[in-house]
């Protein structure tokens, strides 16, 4: 069974960066992962994703501002966001797509004041 578990999350001032983690357990191959957001009364939508391959892509709103990054040694994601923008607060969870089995991990929250 695939866990994730993130971190990383807090309160940060508008402009200011933060670094979120995701660290899979239990994931045997190399697999596309990603980070979504969540922000309240809206769905969740897609930030940043990359492939085994390590290709990448991004939401408009967050390019040229995150970078998203692994570690497949460390069966890791990382999600570096600078510039940060009130907008930006939501809660952030980590996805891995095994295989066509997608799992999310519980999310850490992101506060961006003004």
């Amino acid at each position: 069974q695939v866990q994730l578990v993130e971190s990383g999350g807090g309160l940060v001032q508008a402009g200011g960066s933060l670094r979120l983690s995701c660290t899979a357990s239990g994931a045997r191959f190399v697999s596309p992962m990603g980070w979504y957001r969540q922000a309240p009364g809206k769905q969740r939508e897609l930030v940043a994703a990359v492939s085994a391959g390590d290709i990448t892509n991004y939401a408009d709103s967050v390019k040229g501002r995150f970078t998203i990054s692994r570690d497949n040694a460390k069966n890791a994601v990382y999600l570096q966001m600078n510039t940060l923008k009130p907008e930006d607060t939501a809660v952030y969870y980590c996805n891995l797509n095994s295989w066509g089995a997608i799992y999310w991990g519980k999310g850490t929250l992101v506060t961006v004041s003004s």
